[in-house]
This record gives structure tokens, sequence and C-alpha cells, in this order.
């Protein structure tokens, strides 16, 4: 089977990363499931935000955390990417978006932050609000074991950009390597999710080891480089 294709931060090239337009332009790609970050706010909400800081990725400064989700939606998530002005994406909204469109949420949780596991609790909370298939990701070893404490449900991946440990933890669903430790490892890749695979060779790489999902900042060419690999493979 050909590998998953997942929207890294939306489709992150052509649009703003973590913007409303790059999700919807992913799904319009053909995306099969949409990757996010998430962070909380000061007054617990989630927003979809990579930085610790809000300095990169909009026109204001200031740490996610310590700021509320008024004082955010003063800021334009937009223009710095030269395109349109975009508000900070909640997370509900992104779920919300992903629910219409039948589409699988990769929801990365960032750590160490100042609230600890009050991230996950918040996450747990938005997934009784909707009704939607969600993976939950993270670095952290601890955040993974204590989101699938809370809900066991739902599948985990340990993402690891270092080491690619031999076994996975039992309340990890799945290997998330960085497309760098598939390229130095033969033997692996069978059912991982490998971020953040954009090159025509690691797509390659990815569909050869038998990756089931694929992170890409671009959704539309990742697809046609899996259905140009799955045509080859199949021969006249």
């Amino acid at each position: 089977m050909s590998p998953e294709v997942v929207a890294h931060r939306g489709a992150s090239t052509a649009e703003p990363e973590h913007t409303l337009a790059a999700y919807q332009r992913a799904i319009a790609e053909g995306a099969d499931g949409l990757e996010c970050d998430v962070r909380l706010t000061r007054d617990g909400h989630l927003v979809c935000v990579h930085d610790r800081t809000i300095d990169r990725t909009s026109d204001g400064r200031g740490v996610v955390s310590g700021m509320t989700l008024d004082q955010l939606k003063k800021h334009d998530f937009g223009r710095w990417h030269g395109d349109e002005p975009a508000d900070v994406l909640e997370l509900d909204t992104l779920l919300s978006l992903a629910a219409d469109h039948d589409r699988r949420v990769f929801v990365e949780t960032k750590h160490p932050v100042r609230y600890g596991d009050r991230v996950e609790k918040a996450l747990s909370a938005a997934l009784a609000r909707h009704r939607l298939d969600v993976v939950m990701m993270s670095f952290s070893l601890t955040a993974v074991r204590r989101f699938k404490t809370l809900r066991p449900e739902v599948p985990t991946v340990l993402l690891f950009d270092r080491l690619w440990p031999e076994r996975l933890p039992g309340w990890a669903d799945f290997a998330g390597p960085g497309v760098h430790l598939l390229r130095r490892h033969p033997d692996r890749g069978r059912g991982a999710y490998c971020w953040t695979v954009d090159e025509p060779a690691d797509v390659a790489l990815c569909a050869e080891r038998g990756v089931r999902f694929v992170a890409t900042n671009n959704p539309a060419d990742t697809r046609s480089l899996l259905a140009d690999n799955l045509t080859r493979d199949q021969g006249p």
C-alpha cells in the first residue's frame, strides 16, 4: 500500500503554516491527514503554533503560553509568508474542518512547557467535543504515556530525531522518525510515521520501506510522486 499523505502544518509551503488557508489547501490537494502542533494559552485554549513564541509566524512578539487567546487574535499570522492576513488557528476550528471533510488529524503536543500535563488534558477534552479520527504525537515520552492513560483508544506516535529505539514502549502505537533516521537505518520504516518528507528521493524511500504515514509540506507534489512510484512498481 502507498503511504498516507499527511499535510505537515497544512500545505505549509504554499500557504502560511498552521492557518486555516493552509489546511483548506491541503484538503483540496487530497491530503489524507492534517498535522498540527498545539500549545496552551494562558487562559486555557489550545492553539496551533509550532514555536514557543509567535515572533517567527506573526506580526507580533511574545510567548504563546503567556498570552491569552484574545491577545493572540490581535496579531496577523499570514502576511509574514506573503499571503492574506490570518488569525491564530484554534485546535477546535481545525478539528471541525477535518470532521467536515473526513480527514484524520495528527496532533503534536509541544514540550517542555509551563503547563505540563494540562496540555494533554486539554487535548483529551477537545476530542470529546468532536467526532473524528485523531492521532496524538509528541517527542516527550511522558506526554505520550500520560495521554495514553487519558485516552487509551486514541493511537499515539512517539516522535524522535536523534536515536531510533530498538523497541517502542507499549503506550506508543507508531514510531515517528525523522526522514534522516530512515536513511540511516536500512532495515526500518514499515508502519512508521515519517517526517518531514518533501524531496523526491525521500518520498520514494518511504514508499520502498513501507512507511504508513508521510508528513510533508507539499501534499500535492508528494501525492503525485507516490502515484508515480506505484505506477512504476506495478509495471505495464
